[in-house]
Parts: structure tokens; sequence; C-alpha cells
């Protein structure tokens, strides 16, 4: 089910890193071998030293020896291998960086090209001419009117002012010119005044 659609997948390895990871692959074979070997050589010396022969135990020992050193270069090698991928992995990322950079700096030279410098100048100089002219109008269209029109437009503006302004009805009945006073005593009734005293 992994071809799902008809579509194959593509691996991300590419050939030098199959290359990379078989040698290190077979370095890593050649360890085990030579682990196992020094594990061999080291129960066989003890061996023939029970058997009594000790200068062929010190020749076996010598031979694991140098194959120790061998199993520490193969380490190295496989630690150099390891780095070695991680350069290419890291040199293929900054290749993409590069080449990115490289699009960019097309495009902004492209972009350029259509908007000279002296370009935006003329597009910011015209625009300016055009506010310009626009307020000239402006002051036109606002010093035509007459003192008659400035009169009729502020009476307008007056009568939307008291429009909105609600006072209260003026009663239309004349008032009286004079109020009758009343004396606080002949208008109380007697028990009120009774009390009061």
């Amino acid at each position: 089910m992994g071809n799902l659609f008809g579509r194959k997948r593509r691996s991300r390895v590419t050939e030098q890193d199959r290359a990379v990871l078989q040698q290190r692959d077979k370095l890593r074979q050649y360890q085990k071998r030579l682990s196992l070997s020094l594990e061999r050589e080291r129960a066989l010396a003890r061996q023939l030293l029970k058997d009594g022969k000790k200068e062929k135990a010190m020749l076996l020992l010598k031979k694991k020896r140098y194959q120790e050193q061998l199993l520490d270069k193969t380490e190295n090698q496989i630690s150099n291998l390891e780095r070695m991928v991680q350069d290419i992995e890291f040199t293929q990322i900054e290749m993409k960086v590069i080449e990115g950079l490289k699009i960019g700096n097309e495009c902004l030279n492209k972009m350029h090209q259509v908007m000279s410098i002296e370009e935006v100048e003329r597009i910011i100089g015209e625009t300016q001419d055009a506010v310009e002219y626009q307020r000239q109008i402006d002051e036109l269209l606002a010093g035509s009117l007459t003192e008659e029109d400035e009169d009729a437009i502020l009476e307008e503006l007056n009568a939307i002012t008291q429009e909105q302004l609600e006072l209260p009805e003026v009663p239309s009945e004349p008032l009286p010119e004079k109020i009758p006073e009343v004396s606080p005593i002949k208008n109380r009734p007697k028990a009120e005044l009774v009390a009061a005293s």
C-alpha cells in the first residue's frame, strides 16, 4: 500500500549518502569481526598460559594489541564518516539557502529595473502636483461664493440649530400684570391657626 494513488515516494537519500552509509556499515561489520577475534585470542592466550606456552601466549597478545589499535582506528574512521555525512547535509542546506538568496536577488533586480529611483521620484512629484492642483480648485470653489450665499448658509445653519433645540411652548394668553399677594394668615383654616399659636 506504499503507492497510494499511484504516486511513488521519493527517497531523500542521495547516491553520496548511500556510498557513505555503506562504508560506515562495512566498517561496523569489520569492527564486530575484530571484537569477536579479540575475545577468542584472549581466551586462547589464557589457555596457552595454562599449558605453559608463555612465548606463544605473548605473541598472541601482541597480535591482539595490534588488532585493538585497528579497532580504535576503525572507530575514528566511523566517526569521520558520520561527521562527513553531517557536513554534506549542512552543505546541501547552505546550497539551498544560497539558491534562495540568488532567486531573491534576481527578483529584486527585476523589480528595480521596472521601478528605478527616477521613476519613483517622478511618481511622487506627479502626486504632489495633483494634490496642489486639487487644493487650488478647492480654494477657487470656496472663494466663488457671494455674500448672499454666505448669508443663506448662515441662516440655514441657524435654522438647523434651532430645530435641534427643544424649547417649551410659550403660552398664547397674556400674563397678568400684577400677581395678587396672598396673606399666609388669612387663607389658612382656623384649625391650622389654633395649632400654630
